[in-house]
């Protein structure tokens, strides 16, 4: 029986990904456990869900001497948020990270060669940073614009330098935004980029706090569940010693996300988003990536949608309730 441990476990993705893996386990027994500060009413159904914070160290030491087979650290405070409350980014994004990495490296050492957990870390497009060329290959080096994407691009290193150690196996995962997200609006940035397709369908105005001709990367929940779950599956060797990927995803327009909900949707619907410009978030927003091309993770296997009416189509079919 494997043990796999989700850090972030109660929120959207964390959710998600929990129950992809009851629906279809990665192998037969594996026993999933959830760490967060809350979880949902009727969330995936899980073998433990354990209330605590990564900011405390006494509740990664003592998860660590669980020692899972595969953990996935989702946990985070949003772009918005860690840029709006530069202390609490760094403690929660940063420093945990840091503190996450010790207690497991320190049950490593102590195990003498025995265990050896693959770590798979949910990093962000926001690592990169403006000037862009037209698309992001994997070769483009880090230059983060935000608080948000230098202590993702910052994580992802230290990751790193603990899988060339050999303490851990794993990899980092640049996933795209995340759209369409269920439920209430966060305080991430991005939020109105699921907000102008959820609210309109849900019978509510929504704000555009950007320009139409804003471009962006996304991907489903569904296709951030289907990364991480491929990502447990990969050989070390694969990675070729660069283990931190560009996810695949749908770059468009916010105008072309409209127009791919005025045509699956109609003109009703489309005509409850209004445009407000907001500068704090325009200032945010056109600091991050537009289009990639990410070749090492389609040659690996990762899959996304094809353009952004699939997108809406996914949220139609897995969280609308209307």
């Amino acid at each position: 029986m494997r043990k796999i441990l989700i850090f972030g476990g109660g929120g959207m993705v964390g959710q998600k990904l929990a129950q992809s893996l009851a629906d279809n386990p990665l192998a037969a027994g594996d026993r999933v456990t959830l760490c967060d500060l809350h979880f949902p009413e009727n969330g995936a159904p899980v073998a433990e869900q354990i209330t605590g914070t990564v900011t405390n160290p006494a509740v990664l030491k003592r998860l660590a001497e669980t020692r899972p087979d595969i953990v996935y650290y989702l946990a985070a405070i949003v772009s918005g948020e860690a840029e709006r409350d530069f202390d609490l980014g760094w403690q929660v994004n940063m420093a945990a990270f840091q503190s996450f990495v010790d207690a497991f490296r320190a049950e490593v050492l102590a195990s003498g060669g025995d265990y050896k957990p693959k770590v798979i870390f949910t990093s962000s497009i926001a690592v990169f940073g403006a000037p862009f060329p037209e698309k992001i290959d994997d070769t483009f080096f880090h230059a983060p614009q935000t608080s948000y994407g230098a202590q993702k691009a910052m994580s992802e290193l230290l990751l790193t330098d603990h899988i060339r150690k050999g303490f851990f196996d794993g990899l980092s995962i640049r996933l795209p935004t995340i759209c369409v997200r269920p439920g209430k609006p966060n305080k991430a940035a991005s939020s109105f980029f699921s907000g102008i397709i959820r609210e309109p369908l849900n019978g509510v105005d929504a704000i555009l706090p950007v320009d139409p001709t804003t471009r962006h990367w996304h991907a489903s929940p569904r296709s951030a569940a289907g990364f991480l779950r491929h990502a447990a599956t990969l050989d070390q060797a694969v990675y070729e010693n660069r283990p931190a990927l560009n996810m695949p995803g749908v770059s468009c327009t916010v105008g072309e996300q409209i127009e791919a909900l005025w045509d699956l949707c109609g003109a009703d619907v489309a005509s409850r988003i209004h445009h407000e410009p907001d500068p704090e978030i325009e200032a945010i927003v056109k600091n991050w990536p537009r289009d990639f091309a990410p070749e090492r993770a389609i040659r690996l296997g990762f899959t996304a949608e094809k353009d952004f009416t699939e997108i809406i189509q996914v949220y139609l079919d897995d969280d609308f309730a209307g």
